[in-house]
């Protein structure tokens, strides 16, 4: 059991070297208000004036107190066997009393035998950090005391609770203390020493206020009772100290401090614990032996080997778990470079490959969050660009009036009798260019989500590229400048596979001549049905005298509205079955078809009042009537063929264009990545250049390394602990 607080000094000293405080080692953590008496319980535990005085705040700043039992006929229990200063010629190096010495982790090897220079050191180090105008820092102060006459302990000296700034203090420093108490107390493996004067209320303790916020059940809070001889006549704390007025688990020890007249007369401590045992013996007899300096130090250093036997186990988990996760991160920083070229070329490599894995999908981190890499090229492809092409309606943005325009103007000056195919051409090249623009936006989108790809390769898969910043701004130049030559040759290709489209109109395509076929076949049904239909004054079964005496047959007697000019049964046939002309093709719905057309809302100027001039020229083409059933079954005809023609050239280029991205965008840059990285950045001009590691990259190895081997050392100190040892 004598032994654990040695180990965990041990440990203490392991972590202060690497200033970190993610273990929380079992330690004694002392609070109370100003002038309550703290620094007085610890120079008694110490034996020695050790600790700055005066009024107001004086600690300003944690004061970590190691005390380390030694034994001059015993080097081994010293814990110092390895520092060559604490040894010469083979003996325990002795002070100028032989048998005590001082100790700051601050000021290395050094050792102070004159306690007054330890005294002095603790104030000039206080103000160093937190100045000289009363403030407060937490940053802690580390001494460790060698003496025969103490028992090991490990103590922490905290500020004195305060309420009220004085002088030019801080208008928070009741917040800025009461922070820094809560900071060690609420270690889980922390024993708290509450000091409270006895001659103020024990209701009214800020100690053990502060203490039960954090210890509710009060399984580590020892209150201590201190300046019993300055109660008033009277009175005394017996019930205080039988745990009458506030009950404390670990218990209540009164002791008595030296007055400030004792100090400035410098009395020895000696001669205080004497006047000590002498006032409680006189004053509270029955209580005697459970009260005092010498009771409170060997009751802390029990408390305090039990704590560590408890915590001991876990505190051996905690450290194993910290030093796997240090050596990980480690190994995540990457080793420091020797071979810059084979380093250089190494990254280059891993980051091309990534970067090739991360399209086709193979990469090692793969994003579950949203979709990365070649899974977003594909939605492009078949998602985002599949259902915008879909969205163009093929008819969109052209009007019956366009059409009829188109056809009028490529019949010339003579009205045509058949539907000219110079219209169908116009127009279709017309709506087969609203292809372009999703086209090109497709491209854009492949290459924004290649240029992502870069900085994913970067955050994930190439961590050892943050460890070269300026290393990875270049290779994002290069593969950035390489996705934007790659750019225009991608639209041009695009631009290219609409014009071949706009080049030539292959009316012979099988699936327009198919769709052709079919609208003359329900065409031909549908005139069929309407002759039967036909009103009983008109003959059926007689033949009829035409112009010159020659027959004509019931279909040729159809009026105007239900067929178009009259050609010879030879010439008519031929024009129904073939695919140059298209007269017949219009799919007619039912009798009063063309009642359902919009009517056209162009203005027509009122007509010419009688005797007036009009001229010709200035009249407008009158469109604002309902259109012939020869208009009307022309501009369906071609609208029809037109949105034939449109669906195959939007399937083809549906098809062709994540083809031409993939070949001139995706794959060129994949095959040709490495390659480019390696002919911009393998040069030796720019090595040195490219490999110097960012310094926050360096300070965060160094640490993790120094971390590592703390941790790896605070192992091999538990592990010399055998489990007998431990009860």
């Amino acid at each position: 059991m004598e032994a654990l607080i040695p180990v965990i000094n041990k440990l203490q000293d392991v972590f202060n070297t690497v200033g970190a405080d993610i273990i929380h080692l079992p330690q004694i953590a002392v609070v109370g208000t100003q002038s309550s008496g703290k620094s007085s319980v610890l120079e008694s535990l110490v034996g020695k004036d050790l600790l700055p005085r005066g009024t107001g705040i004086v600690t300003r700043r944690p004061l970590i107190l190691q005390l380390v039992h030694v034994d001059p006929e015993d080097s081994r229990k010293t814990g110092e066997e390895n520092d060559p200063n604490a040894w010469k010629n083979g003996r325990l190096y002795k002070g100028l009393d032989g048998e005590e010495w001082g100790k700051f982790l601050h000021t290395k090897s050094k050792i102070y035998t004159d306690f007054d220079e330890i005294r002095q050191e603790i104030e000039s180090e206080t103000e160093r950090i937190s100045g000289n105008n009363k403030g407060i820092s937490d940053e802690p102060i580390h001494l460790k005391i060698f003496s025969p006459y103490v028992v090991n302990l490990t103590l922490v000296d905290l500020p004195g609770i305060t309420k009220v700034p004085v002088g030019d203090q801080p208008k928070d420093i009741e917040l800025q203390i009461r922070d820094l108490i809560l900071k060690y107390i609420s270690n889980p493996n922390c024993i708290i020493l509450a000091v409270t004067a006895a001659n103020t209320d024990m209701a009214t303790s800020e100690a053990l206020k502060v203490a039960r916020e954090v210890d509710l059940d009060g399984r580590r809070t020892l209150a201590v009772v201190t300046k019993l001889d300055l109660m008033d006549a009277g009175t005394d704390a017996m019930d205080v100290l039988m745990g009458r007025v506030i009950p404390v688990k670990l218990g209540l020890i009164g002791v008595v401090n030296r007055s400030q007249l004792d100090i400035n007369t410098k009395k020895s401590m000696a001669d205080a614990m004497r006047n000590e045992h002498a006032f409680l013996q006189k004053k509270y007899p029955s209580l005697a032996n459970r009260n005092g300096t010498k009771y409170l130090a060997r009751t802390l250093n029990r408390l305090l080997m039990h704590h560590i036997r408890d915590c001991l186990p876990e505190l051996k988990t905690r450290i194993n778990v910290l030093a796997a996760q240090y050596q990980s991160l480690l190994s995540s920083y990457g080793e420091p470079v020797e071979d810059q070229s084979a380093t250089l070329l190494q990254l280059i490599t891993k980051f091309a490959t990534e970067y090739c894995n991360t399209i086709d999908g193979t990469a090692k981190y793969i994003e579950t969050a949203e979709l990365c890499g070649g899974a977003r090229i594909c939605y492009i492809f078949h998602e985002t660009f599949g259902r915008t092409l879909e969205s163009v309606y093929p008819l969109g943005g052209l009007t019956t009036i366009d059409v009829l325009t188109a056809i009028r103007n490529a019949t010339g000056p003579r009205p045509a009798l058949f539907v000219p195919e110079v219209s169908f051409e116009l127009l279709v090249k017309r709506q087969v260019k609203r292809l372009e623009e999703p086209s090109l936006r497709c491209v854009e989108l492949v290459h924004e989500e290649m240029q992502r790809i870069i900085q994913h390769c970067s955050n994930y898969s190439t961590q050892e590229l943050l460890r070269f910043p300026k290393l990875h701004d270049a290779i994002v130049e290069v593969v950035t400048s390489l996705l934007r030559k790659r750019l225009p040759v991608t639209n041009e290709m695009v631009h290219n596979l609409v014009a071949i489209e706009l080049a030539y109109i292959n009316t012979k395509h099988p699936d327009f001549a198919d769709a052709c076929g079919l609208m003359n076949n329900n065409i031909e049904e549908q005139r069929r049905n309407r002759i039967r239909e036909m009103p009983s004054s008109v003959p059926r079964d007689k033949s009829l005298k035409g112009p010159g005496g020659q027959s004509v047959s019931p279909t040729e007697q159809l009026p105007a509205e239900c067929d178009g000019p009259k050609m010879s049964g030879g010439a008519q046939g031929e024009q129904e079955g073939g695919t140059g002309t298209w007269r017949g093709m219009l799919k007619k719905g039912e009798d009063g078809q063309g009642d359902d057309k919009s009517k056209l809302h162009s203005s027509i100027p009122a007509s010419p009042q009688k005797g007036h001039a009009v001229n010709l020229l200035d009249v407008p083409v009158p469109v604002a009537r309902k259109l012939s059933a020869r208009e009307q079954r022309d501009c369906e005809v071609i609208e029809r063929l037109i949105k034939s023609y449109f669906l195959i050239v939007r399937k083809n280029i549906q098809d062709s264009v994540p083809k031409a991205v993939m070949h001139f965008l995706v794959n060129h840059v994949k095959d040709s990545l490495q390659s480019e990285l390696v002919g911009q950045l393998y040069k030796p001009a720019v090595l040195n250049d490219l490999l110097t590691e960012s310094e926050d990259m360096a300070q965060h190895r160094n640490e993790a390394a120094d971390m590592l081997k703390a941790l790896q050392k605070a192992s091999q100190v538990i592990a010399e602990i055998r489990e007998t040892h431990l009860w």
